[in-house]
């Protein structure tokens, strides 16, 4: 099997111009926690906004200057603040094993991925994995 077959290609994306405050509304109307961040020109991959590096900005702002200017405070943080743009990337055609074996050395919870020239064509997250086993082990 291959990433391809297992990875989410209906995402919900922000680009590089978007605030914390686009992300935090995006992870609570969707309840996702992993947000691809695009280049708004050229609409490549630059980056990936994490639930734990979204609580962490949101916490510490919370707590900076309270919950009744959260919202105000976050207009202003940029999201490449926030995102992780060192991030790891997979291509579609790369083994499932690897990947799977990847998760569970490195504890993340998702991958972006890109093609060649860094258009995101997916994400791989560990909730996949979890929906492939339970798809393999209904079988038997």
């Amino acid at each position: 099997m291959l990433v391809k077959d297992i990875m989410t290609t209906k995402l919900h994306t922000l680009t590089n111009q978007a605030t914390l405050q686009d992300a935090h509304k995006m992870s609570r109307e969707f309840g996702i926690r992993h947000i691809p961040v695009l280049d708004a020109k050229s609409g490549k991959f630059v980056g990936v906004v994490t639930q734990k590096a979204l609580v962490s900005r949101v916490m510490k702002l919370a707590n900076l200057y309270g919950q009744s200017e959260l919202d105000e405070q976050e207009k202003r943080v940029p999201i490449m603040e926030v995102a992780v743009v060192d991030c790891d990337k997979r291509s579609e055609d790369q083994p499932l094993l690897e990947v799977a074996e990847y998760f569970l050395s490195h504890k993340h919870g998702c991958l972006p991925v890109v093609d060649k020239e860094d258009k995101l064509k997916g994400i791989i997250t560990s909730s996949d994995f979890v929906k492939l086993s339970i798809k393999l082990l209904s079988q038997s």
